[in-house]
Order: C-alpha cells, then structure tokens, then sequence
C-alpha cells in the first residue's frame, strides 16, 4: 500500500514534514512495506486519507532507511504509528507505558479516524497529552522490556 501514500526515505525528509506541517496532525507510521501488519495499517490509513485531508497529513517511513529515528523514538515493535502537531510530538495515553507511540495497526478505519479527531482538537487547544478515545480492547497488547546499557 505504500504506493497510495507519499513516503519519506531521509532523515532530512522526516525533519523537514515535523518542520512544515501546520495546523494539521502529521502521522508517520514507521515499519516496512513488506510486513503483514504494517500493510494492514497502510489499508487503513490510505483509505481514510482522504477523509482526514483538513486535519491529517500521513506519511509512511521505512525503520531502516532512518535508524536515527528507530532510535530517537525506540521503535523495537512495527508498525508503530507517532503523532505531532505544529512541530510538537504528541502523546497519547494508550493505557499502556508507553504513551510516546501506537504499536500496532488500527482494528477498523473509524478508530484511525477518532484518534485523528481527538489528537486535532486536543493539539489546537494546546495540548501535547491526548486521552485515547479507543475501546481499550481495541488497542493492541504489549510489554515493554527496559535493559541495562
């Protein structure tokens, strides 16, 4: 699916859409296009691109043609979904430890969409926390697993 969405491929590209993007809620979805799980998020976001055109701008990134950002955000888990707005990183409380990412892929196209709704009005009232307004059974399980360097 990664042919319906534009793709960043450089950290510099990266940079400059964190930069550039105004008044809209940026999505980047870091995974790669030849994963099961990050296809099915691509269906989704693609087909609710459109739909979200005034608040959403999506972009699909590769983990490992930027591992500066693998790193920068700790994505060990595809596909992993980070939020901003206007330049500022948004976080989300997920209800799980981790509220810097979503993990995983959206169950349905209407979840994509009220976290989108949710982040744009929260973000335009200055907010960088968002409360998830998904079904907590509706966000996928996982454990993070902190090691000693």
């Amino acid at each position: 699916m990664s042919y319906l969405l534009p793709t960043l491929t450089s950290k510099k590209e990266i940079d400059k859409a964190i930069k550039e993007t105004e008044d809209v809620v940026l999505v980047l979805r870091f995974g790669r296009d030849t994963d099961s799980s990050c296809l099915q998020l691509d269906d989704i976001l693609s087909k609710t691109a459109e739909d979200l055109v005034n608040m959403a701008a999506i972009y699909l990134v590769d983990v490992d043609k930027v591992p500066v950002y693998k790193q920068y955000f700790d994505i060990s888990l595809i596909p992993s979904t980070i939020f901003f707005f206007n330049g500022q990183h948004i976080k989300v409380d997920w209800g799980s430890p981790d509220h810097t990412k979503f993990v995983g892929s959206f169950k349905h196209k209407q979840d994509f969409i009220d976290v989108v709704e949710v982040i744009y009005r929260g973000a335009m009232k200055g907010k960088v926390m968002i409360t998830s307004p998904l079904d907590p059974q509706n966000i996928p399980k996982y454990h993070l697993i902190y090691k000693d360097i």
